[in-house]
């Protein structure tokens, strides 16, 4: 067991590649967020005004269920968040997952993936919702990341 955790959404399995080579990369513990309701393409479409996707993120208040939880999260001191952008932050069901736990003292590392954008304010957002954390600027992983430049970001923020 080790005391750092990569947790992860990922929609289209781009976020979930990067997060298993960053978790061999520093030798962490390895956690997939999955959503008691799976989304489908439908539900991606962010096209559509009325689908799932584009319905959680205009609601603030939308917290999508999630169907697991990460046992023993008191051993983490820091917690690397991964997740594609959607509308320039953070998927809603990452607010459900950083609401889910006690995550006062923990260094939580947000990082993304994303065609194009940015991180956008998904670190500020995170902090609102992780109070007594320390929060770092996450940073837009692209899907490409070398080994070498993944282990040297991530050994830079775990200092």
């Amino acid at each position: 067991m080790s005391n750092i955790l990569v947790a992860y959404f990922s929609a289209s399995g781009t976020t979930e590649k990067v997060a298993q080579k960053l978790a061999s990369q520093i030798h962490a513990d390895l956690f997939k967020i999955q959503p008691k309701q799976v989304y489908t393409r439908a539900d991606l479409n962010w096209n559509d005004s009325h689908s799932r996707s584009t319905l959680e993120m205009k609601d603030p208040n939308s917290r999508p269920e999630i169907l697991n939880k990460v046992e023993k999260m008191e051993q983490y001191n820091t917690v690397f968040v991964g997740f594609p952008i959607w509308w320039y932050r953070e998927p809603s069901i990452i607010d459900t997952f950083i609401e889910s736990y006690d995550l006062v003292n923990k260094t939580i590392i947000p990082f993304a993936t994303s065609g194009g954008s940015g991180m956008g304010k998904s670190s500020t957002y995170i902090q609102k919702l992780a109070p007594k954390s320390k929060v770092t600027q996450g940073k837009r992983l692209s899907f490409s990341i070398t080994d070498e430049e993944l282990n040297t970001w991530a050994c830079s923020m775990i200092k």
